[in-house]
């Protein structure tokens, strides 16, 4: 938290500047390359592997370079089959978030799936509590999943966590959905129930500081496969009443961050899932229902979008439909160079101009616009 009241004013100051930059034009866009590459930095977010920072690993190097804007934490390494990931105890946890905050030129998102029940990467044995499922909070009244959810965000902020993956508004049309229903991760059936008790969870966290982010948008409730394993398709499950929640949390001024699941839906884009489909993220969420601010993709190395699109292709799509931050877990795949490649391919688009400058700006500034509300925050 010290690094991010401190790096405050340099948030403000660079968000100020990209509208206003006078550099030399190394590029289309006017912009400094080292500038550009910034702001490319800040919209990649990365799993790593370790309990502690080596000064000489590659995730110590992409924090300190400014090649990632954010981090996410695993207690398991789904590759090596192993419990040992970045999660061992509530100390050393505060130690490695700080570590990572301290080695930032700029405040870092720090993120963990946190929802609760079967999705909790923080458990009992590493010294955290026990927290309810979404399907358990439903059961109940708004009230207790406010408080649940304002004693879940407590334990995450004193762990240097200031970004939670959650709550899930996916309404639970299909109850033997294996990745949703099945697990107990949505509040209900009922879209007027799933909105109250995500509102609730929301406020809940932001009592703690700590931001939320809805998932999966456009909405994953009525799928009947899992878009971990591969394609996902919705088309003939979906439908609008899966937008309630989302048009209910905006009205109420409550949505940090919408994470997009790779969900296809052939009514809304023919040919590509939700996260890489400028009609959904672009036309559906930010024009139609009226959304400004950041958007996440799910992991991009989930095999619905790795098992069809190259890493290049993937970057453009996403960043063409409207995503903001390119999230790679690097837990089902494991590449240390992953935040390289990714600022690369981005700048490279750019230079090619296949990716417009303006995409570049407009992204950087939401996500500033973000980073000074959790700094404001901070200092309450």
């Amino acid at each position: 938290m010290r690094a991010l009241l401190v790096s405050f004013i340099f948030v403000v100051a660079l968000a100020c500047a990209a509208g206003a930059l006078t550099s030399p034009p190394d590029n289309p866009c006017g912009i400094k390359r080292q500038e550009l590459a910034a702001m490319a930095g800040q919209m990649i977010l990365v799993g790593f592997r370790g309990l502690e920072l080596a000064d000489d690993s590659p995730i110590a190097q992409d924090v300190r370079s400014g090649r990632v804007g954010g981090v996410i934490l695993f207690d398991y390494d789904v590759l090596l089959k192993s419990p040992v990931r970045n999660v061992q105890s509530k100390e050393q946890l505060t130690r490695l978030t700080d570590a990572l905050q301290r080695m930032a030129p700029l405040p870092l998102l720090v993120s963990v799936d946190q929802e609760g029940g079967k999705v909790a990467r923080l458990k009992e044995r590493h010294g955290f509590a026990v927290s309810p499922s979404a399907a358990e909070l439903g059961r109940g009244t708004p009230e207790r999943t406010q408080i649940a959810a304002a004693s879940l965000g407590k334990e995450l902020a004193a762990c240097g966590f200031n970004l939670d993956f959650a709550p899930v508004v996916d309404v639970n049309v299909n109850p033997g959905n294996p990745v949703i229903g099945r697990l107990g991760r949505s509040f209900s059936a009922d879209p007027t129930a799933v909105a109250d008790h995500a509102a609730a969870f929301v406020r809940g966290l932001h009592s703690a500081g700590v931001l939320s982010a809805l998932k999966h948008f456009p909405g994953h409730g009525s799928s009947a496969s899992d878009s971990h394993l591969g394609l996902t398709d919705v088309s003939a499950t979906w439908s609008e009443q899966e937008l309630a929640p989302y048009r209910q949390l905006l009205a109420h001024g409550l949505v940090d961050v919408v994470m997009t699941g790779h969900l296809f839906n052939a009514n809304l884009d023919p040919k590509h899932p939700g996260t890489l489909s400028r009609s959904t993220v672009q036309g559906l969420l930010r024009e139609r229902l009226g959304f400004t601010g950041v958007v996440i993709s799910d992991d991009l190395q989930m095999r619905a979008v790795a098992d069809h699109y190259g890493l290049r292709e993937t970057i453009r799509l996403a960043l063409t439909a409207g995503v903001d931050v390119l999230l790679f877990g690097n837990n089902l795949d494991y590449d240390p160079l992953i935040a390289r490649k990714a600022q690369s391919i981005i700048l490279e688009l750019v230079d090619s101009g296949e990716l417009p400058c303006q995409r570049i700006l407009e992204s950087y500034e939401r996500i500033m616009a973000l980073k000074a509300k959790l700094a404001a925050r901070s200092q309450r």
